[in-house]
């Protein structure tokens, strides 16, 4: 095997590894992800799997509880679905189950 296609081989890939741990203990240190030798620990021993793991729990430093939309633990409905839904979500205002009229017009409640 050439020199050339060897050195590209072990090179290139060993270049890229070095580079995004480098990249890594600048970065962990800026954002605040402490302590920085484990994020560079990390990725250094899963080369790109510790990287994603890494921009993961970086990505969850920008968590903006005011932008959330499932911060109250609320789900959607679609308005087509909404009568198949078997139990309201937190919030919902609308009258479940428990909360309709019998047939001869007496609450379900009052007849338990």
């Amino acid at each position: 095997m050439s020199n050339i296609l060897l050195a590209a081989i072990i090179g290139i890939p060993l270049a890229w590894h070095l580079g995004i741990t480098a990249f890594v203990y600048y970065d962990s240190g800026r954002v605040g992800l402490e302590p920085t030798r484990k994020w560079v620990a990390i990725t250094f021993a899963i080369p790109i799997f510790g990287f994603f793991i890494y921009l993961f729990e970086r990505s969850e430093l920008d968590y903006d509880p005011e932008s959330d939309p499932y911060k109250d633990h609320n789900y959607n409905i679609h308005p087509s679905r909404a009568d198949d839904a078997p139990l309201p979500s937190r919030g919902d205002d609308r009258e479940g189950p428990d909360d309709l009229e019998g047939p001869d017009g007496s609450d379900s409640e009052r007849e338990r």
